[in-house]
């Protein structure tokens, strides 16, 4: 069976955005990103395809904004997958370019009809210099 409907209308809807946009499903697979993610991603989704939950860690580092380490569930995509509640936090984030930038990311779970969890959904945009 494929992906559920409201995922569908979600992957559809953030690729008309500007603003970059991570897609996980329930089980912690990145299953889609948008083009306006790439750059920060450092990979075009469709030469990455979807990333499996073992393999996130080993691919993209994420840590506190001083660079000590965080934990899954203190990074916004994983408070909402895990707890089920949106989440905002400043994180330096290290892409398959291996460029280390400073983004702010907005992350909120997913719930489809009869409140399935679906998921999570990650905004993100870089922090520039003041």
């Amino acid at each position: 069976m494929g992906e559920p409907i409201e995922v569908i209308l979600l992957r559809q809807w953030s690729s008309y955005l500007e603003l970059p946009v991570w897609i996980m499903d329930s089980s912690g697979t990145l299953i889609f990103y948008n083009e306006a993610a790439e750059a920060i991603l450092g990979r075009r989704f469709e030469d990455s395809g979807a990333i499996e939950l073992a393999e996130l860690d080993s691919l993209f580092v994420t840590t506190a904004e001083d660079g000590s380490a965080l934990a899954s569930d203190e990074i916004p995509i994983g408070i909402a997958l895990l707890h089920h509640a949106p989440a905002h936090r400043r994180i330096r984030f290290t892409g398959l370019d291996r460029v280390s930038r400073l983004i702010d990311v907005t992350a909120f779970p997913i719930s489809g009809h009869g409140g399935r969890q679906l998921g999570a959904v990650a905004m993100f945009w870089e922090v520039k210099p003041a």
